[in-house]
């Protein structure tokens, strides 16, 4: 049961960081400004969620 919850959270917050980057977008913000704030590389963040 607790790992379903665990499951259901992951999925959860994936979708609010793939809404959150989208909108950072279109603010202006660059891939280097995301990915500083997920913690992640610009490359990673563009590969990820770049279209």
């Amino acid at each position: 049961m607790g790992l379903r919850a665990v499951g259901a959270l992951h999925r959860l917050a994936e979708q609010v960081e793939a809404v959150s980057v989208a909108l950072a977008r279109e603010q202006g913000w660059t891939w280097e400004q995301i990915g500083d704030a997920l913690g992640m590389s610009r490359q990673s963040v563009h590969a990820k969620y770049g279209k």
